[in-house]
């Protein structure tokens, strides 16, 4: 306690700065670690009421801002503890580095969130592709048949119906629509 007390004014507020913002940092990495709370609370989920999904850069987050103020608190308070006699050169070099953490968090959260991907069929993306028939299809939606296909980057096996006449299996086939749960497709010469 004493080396504390023989610290500057400067010193102290940097010092426990730093100090509350890396265990506020440590605390969010456990959680992102374990799941815990999501980690994902952002500001603007409190001022916009709804998270930035659309992979936009989200400067004023709770993990930057907690990176600003540990970063930059321990930067000022090592500068500050070698230019004791200098006030502006330590607050210059905290803000800057403060300012490096925030904008580093901000794009690698940014980068994180563009490799994420809902995994979910987007409909208007196959219609017009073709496809093979797997299972046959009966004529003029009397049932479903199966059709396979690779549509935005996987290999998939889908019910398909057709308004036409039945399409035996490995026929190749065109998609022509897609409903709730099934695709009709009509049969490529």
């Amino acid at each position: 306690m004493e080396w504390f007390n023989n610290l500057t004014p400067a010193e102290k507020t940097y010092f426990i700065i730093a100090v509350i913002a890396s265990v506020f940092l440590v605390i969010q990495i456990i959680m992102m670690l374990f799941s815990l709370g999501g980690g994902d609370f952002d500001m603007d989920d409190v001022f916009d009421g709804d998270a930035d999904t659309d992979g936009g850069l989200s400067i004023f987050t709770v993990k930057s801002l907690t990176a600003f103020f540990a970063l930059g608190g321990w930067c000022g308070f090592v500068s500050q503890t070698f230019m004791k006699d200098n006030i502006w050169a330590p607050i210059l070099i905290a803000f800057a580095t403060g300012c490096v953490a925030l904008f580093g968090v901000a794009f690698a959260m940014r980068g994180i969130a563009k490799m994420q991907c809902s995994g979910n069929l987007v409909k208007s993306n196959i219609v017009g592709n073709t496809a093979t028939v797997y299972v046959s299809i009966p004529e003029n939606r009397s049932g479903r048949g199966k059709i396979t296909l690779t549509a935005q980057g996987k290999y998939m096996e889908i019910d398909a119906v057709t308004d036409g006449e039945r399409i035996p299996v490995d026929s190749t086939v065109e998609i022509t629509e897609y409903s709730a749960d099934f695709a009709v497709v009509k049969k490529v010469n």
